[in-house]
């Protein structure tokens, strides 16, 4: 099998997912769309797409595979199967990583569940931040490269994918994180949409009281993620 290839010189990186209603959000307002689905679609987007490498079916499959469950994986080719499969593997690491772990139980005692849902934003909001030690193409441009993917692909996406694309398109959500007026935009959203208080709209507050050290964090275990998705990406027949 071969997978078709994108741009040689962009970098490695990393994502996950958790249970609400998916919203995306508008950076330059406080209006927020919801898209129903019984899952939601977790929010860091541009760390799996930056774990993909160089091949597109790789990419559109980490870039969907939130929302692919059972055998609805059967569906597509093998390269994208395997992107599919790069992503829960990606999950499954990042969710068992002690440096992780170390972030989620700052948030714990205040956030209970959904520690690990804001610990994904804020790793996404330092990917965003600091993209260009991980990458020599410019966010907006990897960012438009991933859209136009999508776009082209249309076709091939499941039901929600499609749902949300152009929501995440209109409003760039790649590249939102980058600032900390963005972050706070998603988790009033997101807060206003838990069954049960979350205080959510709260978490930025401790990221920027503890910044230094949940970047700290941050840039030391995503090199590990880096490294255990190339590993993977290596064990797959991309041509």
């Amino acid at each position: 099998m071969t997978g078709r290839q994108i741009n040689k010189s962009v970098k490695f990186k990393w994502e996950r997912i958790n249970s609400f209603s998916k919203l995306i959000f508008n950076p330059s307002g406080s209006k927020f769309c919801t898209i129903n689905c019984s899952n939601l679609i977790k929010m860091n987007f541009l760390a799996h797409s930056f774990l993909s490498g160089t091949s597109e079916d790789l990419l559109i499959g980490n870039f969907i595979a939130d929302v692919v469950k059972g055998s609805a994986i059967n569906e597509f080719n093998n390269s994208i199967k395997n992107g599919i499969l790069l992503h829960r593997n990606i999950d499954k690491f990042t969710d068992s990583h002690p440096i992780v772990h170390k972030s989620i139980e700052r948030l714990r005692p205040q956030y209970h569940k959904y520690s690990g849902v804001l610990v994904d934003i804020f790793y996404d909001h330092f990917l965003a931040k600091n993209w260009h030690l991980y990458s020599t193409i410019e966010l907006k441009i990897f960012t438009g490269n991933v859209y136009a993917l999508m776009q082209k692909n249309y076709d091939q996406l499941p039901v929600r994918s499609k749902e949300m694309l152009p929501y995440m398109i209109k409003y760039d959500w790649l590249t939102n994180y980058a600032k900390l007026e963005g972050i706070q935009n998603v988790l009033n959203g997101m807060a206003r949409r838990t069954s049960f208080v979350s205080n959510m709209e709260k978490a930025v507050a401790d990221l920027e009281n503890n910044y230094s050290l949940f970047e700290t964090e941050f840039t030391t275990f995503f090199p590990d993620l880096i490294g255990h998705s190339k590993m993977i990406i290596d064990q797959f027949d991309i041509g």
